[in-house]
């Protein structure tokens, strides 16, 4: 687009005067006070043609609601695979219970990686409107290769297809590289594209604009609201087709959904907001070199106004080190230098999220069991609610998502106005705050699991099936409900609050890479759950010697209320730590450009 690429100015832009306001509080313009056409011009942005973007021609709403429907499609698309998948892995491909567990958390990890990707990209070379698609097509690429792994007819059933005295034959060897090869494939389009989607969203809305500013808080509650309401449309409608009609169309539907959701994205390309390019070297490099250079300069003896004088601000005390990058390659302040004040509060302002996202891991860990043992729970207990007709286990999920449904309006509607009320924030309370409260209700939603888990096994006991793995436990599904509701309204404050942060507090030619990062905290959390699945599985299977481990295929002899105990304690552990570092964090108020 002409939109993304490019660092000249409007001739209209040009009036505006950086770094000054004029009489109102807004933009100040060279010739005095903002003229009224100069009001409808959002600085920093152009139209599809490469022009001022006007506020009331581009962006808003008009443009988020079409973003946040792709994401509808999108969200619709992906859990119409991953919900399910590890019932595929074991009942289709064999795998056992632990070894189905990994290769999901493995999965999904690699695919909250790939963000970074498509930060990089996006930030520093196409634009994230051009990423989206490109990605979306990898996406659909991905889904197209995956249906067809699952469609090709099997080979007749040989000697070796039995399985525990049933005649059950798993696809050979290379259907089974072909099927991991197309889903990992999938996982990159998914993870490319995330990067860019949600940012771009939010660039609809002018944050120095107090109005839409509070609607640039709400778009996360609402986008949010949208992934819910994708997600359970796939858990609900994918998941009995999957388990009762046919795989090959219950992972065809996600392709075809996927589709359409692109062509919807596309409809709003003229009235979308495109960030305008301001410096020509690219965010990565100039963050880079402020590392670069500071390490050079590691032992020189900085000047009185480096050390104190030329950064003023409460934030630039933070990180001192980086300070250094202001020296000139001889050891002085000069004009040898290559990085600015700017350049280094962009480094310190990235710097800054580390200690806030590395403390939420433990929330991430938590997070990534609602589609792996969570699902298979639900299998062994009563999940009957009428004659003949069983919910299926990978639906459960869509109750984590319906709770957050009926919370959203709430929170946003409701809780937040009176939040402004009290403490005159457009978001009713901060970021942090609201990240620490999910994580507090994620670490009660863990405890209670362990207690259902518990509760689960002595059922199974008192009715004499310990030993009887493929005999459905006597005890409703609904005891379950409690910690996928937990879940539900836990990610309104922490998921939502973390893609919000993450957004807001990088510099704005980073956003992209600021989304990535929150993605990548869950990555880490998924393979950080697979590292300690196989360390426990390791650490507590007896092997021949009857002892059987915490992860047992065999649910009623497993013991993952254990587990979840130690999930509970990572959990408040990581709370602690993170309200250590959230109270001394120092907030970005100045927008980096």
């Amino acid at each position: 687009m002409a939109g993304t690429a490019g660092g000249l100015r409007s001739p209209l832009l040009e009036d505006i005067v950086d770094g000054s306001v004029d009489h109102k509080g807004g933009p100040g313009t060279a010739g005095g006070p903002r003229s009224p056409v100069l009001e409808d011009i959002v600085d920093g942005s152009v139209d599809h043609k490469g022009g001022p973007a006007k506020r009331s021609t581009s962006g808003g709403w008009r443009s988020a609601y079409l973003v946040i429907g792709n994401e509808v499609a999108e969200r619709f698309a992906y859990f119409g695979i991953q919900a399910n998948l590890i019932n595929y892995l074991t009942d289709r491909l064999g795998q056992s219970v632990p070894a189905a567990a990994e290769s999901v958390n493995t999965w999904y990890g690699t695919l909250s990686l790939m963000p970074l990707l498509g930060a990089f990209v996006a930030d520093s070379f196409l634009g994230r409107y051009a990423t989206i698609i490109v990605t979306s097509l990898l996406y659909i690429l991905g889904l197209g290769l995956l249906t067809l792994s699952v469609v090709l007819p099997l080979p007749s059933p040989s000697h070796d297809c039995q399985k525990g005295g049933n005649t059950t034959c798993y696809p050979p060897h290379f259907r089974i590289i072909f099927f991991f090869f197309s889903l990992y494939l999938l996982g990159i389009g998914v993870g490319a594209r995330k990067a860019g989607i949600q940012a771009f969203g939010a660039d609809q809305f002018d944050g120095r604009n107090h109005g839409e500013c509070i609607g640039k808080s709400s778009y996360f509650n609402w986008w949010l609201f949208g992934v819910f309401a994708g997600t359970i449309a796939a858990q609900s409608i994918l998941s009995y087709i999957q388990e009762n009609l046919n795989w090959g169309l219950g992972f065809g539907i996600p392709c075809i959904v996927m589709t359409l959701g692109l062509l919807l994205f596309l409809l709003g390309s003229r009235t979308y907001r495109y960030n305008l390019k301001r410096h020509e070297r690219s965010p990565f490099m100039r963050i880079g070199q402020v590392f670069i250079a500071a390490a050079k300069n590691w032992l020189a003896t900085p000047s009185e106004d480096i050390a104190g004088g030329s950064l003023h601000r409460q934030d630039s005390q933070q990180f001192k080190f980086l300070n250094q990058a202001l020296l000139a390659q001889d050891g002085s302040k000069g004009n040898g230098r290559q990085c600015t004040i700017d350049d280094i509060e962009e480094a310190k302002a990235v710097l800054r999220l580390f200690p806030i996202g590395a403390t939420c891991l433990g929330y991430t860990i938590v997070y990534a069991q609602s589609s792996t043992f969570f699902t298979k729970q639900g299998i062994t207990m009563d999940r009957s609610i009428g004659p003949g007709f069983d919910i299926p286990a990978a639906s459960l999920q869509s109750f984590m998502s319906m709770a957050g449904i009926l919370f959203i309006p709430i929170y946003d509607r409701i809780l937040v106005p009176i939040g402004r009320t009290i403490t005159g924030k457009p978001s009713g309370i901060t970021m942090l705050q609201r990240i620490g409260t999910g994580m507090f209700l994620s670490a009660i939603a863990m405890v209670i699991a362990a207690l259902v888990e518990t509760k689960r096994l002595e059922t199974a006991q008192e009715h004499g099936l310990v030993d009887m793995p493929n005999v459905t436990v006597p005890i409703k599904v609904w005891w379950l409900l409690p910690q996928y509701i937990l879940f539900g309204v836990s990610n309104v404050f922490t998921m939502v609050g973390l893609e919000e942060f993450f957004y807001d507090q990088v510099p704005t030619e980073l956003r992209s890479f600021g989304v990535a990062l929150c993605q990548l905290i869950f990555g880490v959390g998924s393979f950080l759950s697979s590292f300690l699945i196989s360390a426990i599985e390791k650490a507590t299977d007896g092997g021949d010697g009857g002892q059987h481990g915490w992860f047992d295929d065999n649910l009623n002899r497993a013991h993952l209320d254990y587990y979840y105990w130690v999930l509970a304690g990572l959990s408040a552990v990581g709370l602690s730590l993170y309200l250590y570092f959230a109270q001394s964090y120092v907030y970005n108020r100045r927008t980096l450009s």
